[in-house]
């Protein structure tokens, strides 16, 4: 069960990083280099929005795998300590002294 939780850990992190360079390659809305010089990006090889389409695929598929990974990550974290993580776990009981 501890090899399952280092694969997921190393999965997720690798997965984390991948998500933050595809969210920094998007460009905002007419921000691109056509429009910069005030063309209009219809002569594009993709057409206009062709990179874009793409990049938001792999952001939203990115996405989802980090959710997955995360869920995967708490679900296996508590399965392999017996031990209650909780907040509350060390906190006096207030009647008790």
């Amino acid at each position: 069960m501890t090899f399952l939780l280092y694969v997921l850990v190393v999965l997720h992190v690798i997965i984390s990083l991948f998500l933050i360079g595809v969210v920094l390659l998007q460009t905002g809305k007419s921000a691109d280099l056509a429009g910069a010089f005030g063309g209009q990006g219809s002569q594009t090889a993709f057409g206009p929005r062709g990179a874009a389409n793409l990049l938001t695929k792999m952001t939203t598929y990115a996405a989802i795998f980090f959710m997955l990974t995360s869920v995967g990550l708490t679900i296996v974290l508590s399965r392999t300590t017996a031990t209650d993580h909780s907040v509350l776990s060390g906190a006096a009981t207030p009647g008790k002294k």
